[in-house]
């Protein structure tokens, strides 16, 4: 089964993406602040769910990647995060962040590994799911992109 997904951008107020975030226990009070990319990424013309990313020069942060209930098992989480980390590289990324309560192994299996908040820059700390959506709790995790 090939997982070549159609990624399509959405804005942050999409009632779609709020459901979905919602859903997965995932922040939304923040869709729509400045600086948020946000995508829907369908199969088949079938919506399989929904990721985003905030951009700070070189630096990303990956966002609200969910895979909707019905669709979790068939590596569509896999794929989301690999579309967002090649968005994220066009657009001149060089490395990609996140933030993550209960799926540090699904993204250590591509690639991120945990570090210190203290090691993270000042333009991820200073996001609001670092600084005040996300609980201190969660695990920060970096990977770097392909120049």
């Amino acid at each position: 089964m090939s997982l070549d997904l159609n990624q399509q951008a959405l804005v942050g107020h999409d009632d779609s993406l709020r459901v979905a975030l919602a859903g997965a226990g995932l922040p939304v009070d923040d869709l729509t602040d400045a600086g948020r990319s946000f995508y829907r990424f369908s199969r088949g013309g079938q919506t399989v769910g929904f990721g985003g990313l905030e951009l700070h020069g070189e630096i990303a942060l990956l966002r609200s990647i969910v895979a909707l209930s019905d669709q979790q098992g068939f590596g569509f989480g896999h794929a989301i995060t690999l579309g967002l980390l090649d968005q994220a590289q066009r657009e001149g990324a060089t490395a990609a962040y996140l933030l993550t309560e209960t799926a540090a192994p699904f993204f250590q299996s591509l690639g991120f590994r945990p570090i210190a908040r203290g090691e993270a820059p000042t333009e991820i700390l200073a996001t609001r799911q670092a600084a005040s959506l996300c609980p201190a709790s969660a695990a920060l995790m970096v990977r770097s992109l392909p120049a």
